[in-house]
């Protein structure tokens, strides 16, 4: 079998997510396994929004595989890698790790790091190869939502509080605070292209929440269908606050902001991924309501915190 690595192309866009939800239907053991995600997308975004993040594997002109990178400033993720299930067990996949790690090496990041089944020592195995080591589990959340449980204030979402009813001018300065928010979380951890992203593709909002002066934290959320949510689901990709001593209590505010957004988008369930290692911040979702739906685990390389740590209030999702 002549296999090789390269790009994916915008004709393949269908083919590539038909093969990511048939693999991991598949593993996952769906009765009709090309149902897998409903009508999430994770493909299309984010290869419109950077076609040089996306790799395919071909095997004599067939598409059988895909895999995703993801440059957060000096953080990065790779996810989700999909091979089609006739040809599993045969290297493809280390195949497509390799492309990733290349793009890691090339953005000269601090530390990577990526998501997948805990129950699965097959595919601890194969990122084990690549220096990747197991960390703390990853819980994938829910909470269902009600208009009744968003605080009054909060009914209608202020403009202040949501990057698109801002103007282009403070956009620009947004954007620069969330990045001090991040600077505070992880050294060089930048997520202004998911938020520019969100913007220009029109995938949901990112709300923001200021203190007296500053910024004091921010969430990039996904809304509805064709998105990373689905239907009738607000999705917080990344979330954080600022470190300090006020961070539990804007955690639980930021939580507020999020919330409030999925009534105002008309969604009834609010998803969210948090690292355990974070303790206070994964107690605190519990305690409002917040219920596992899928449990993963996170593999890092070099094999140290980043920011898993307990002082730090962060959501995030590196599938």
């Amino acid at each position: 079998m002549n296999v090789s690595i390269r790009l994916l192309k915008s004709h393949e866009l269908d083919a590539a997510d038909h093969i990511f939800r048939l693999a991991f239907g598949t593993f996952v053991g769906l009765p009709e396994p090309t149902e897998f995600y409903g009508d999430a997308t994770y493909i299309p975004h984010r290869w419109k929004s950077d076609p040089t993040t996306v790799f395919v594997a071909e095997a004599d002109g067939k598409l059988i595989g895909s895999n995703l990178a993801v440059n957060w400033g000096s953080f990065g993720f790779f996810g989700p890698l999909s091979v089609h299930p006739d040809y599993w067990n045969q290297g493809i996949g280390q195949k497509l790790v390799e492309p990733a790690i290349a793009s890691f090496e090339q953005w000269n990041h601090r530390l990577n790091g990526l998501f997948t089944f805990a129950q699965s020592p097959k595919h601890h195995a194969l990122y084990q190869k690549f220096g990747f080591r197991l960390q703390f589990l990853t819980a994938i959340m829910a909470k269902s939502v009600q208009p009744n449980q968003v605080p009054t204030q909060l009914q209608v979402l202020p403009g202040e509080t949501q990057y698109s009813q801002i103007n282009p001018e403070q956009r620009l300065e947004c954007l620069r605070a969330c990045r001090e928010v991040t600077e505070s979380v992880y050294e060089g951890l930048n997520l202004s292209r998911e938020i520019q992203t969100v913007q220009a593709q029109g995938l949901g909002e990112t709300v923001l929440l200021w203190d007296e002066s500053n910024l004091a934290g921010f969430a990039v959320c996904h809304c509805g269908a064709a998105t990373e949510a689905g239907s009738d689901t607000c999705f917080i990709k990344f979330a954080a606050v600022r470190c300090g001593k006020n961070a539990a209590d804007n955690f639980e505010k930021l939580l507020d902001l999020c919330e409030a957004l999925t009534v105002a988008r008309g969604m009834s369930k609010l998803v969210a991924g948090i690292n355990t290692s974070r303790d206070d911040a994964y107690c605190r979702m519990l305690a409002r309501g917040f219920r596992p739906e899928i449990i993963g685990v996170a593999m890092q390389k070099p094999n140290q915190q980043g920011y898993n740590r307990h002082d730090v209030f962060a959501i995030d999702d590196w599938r």
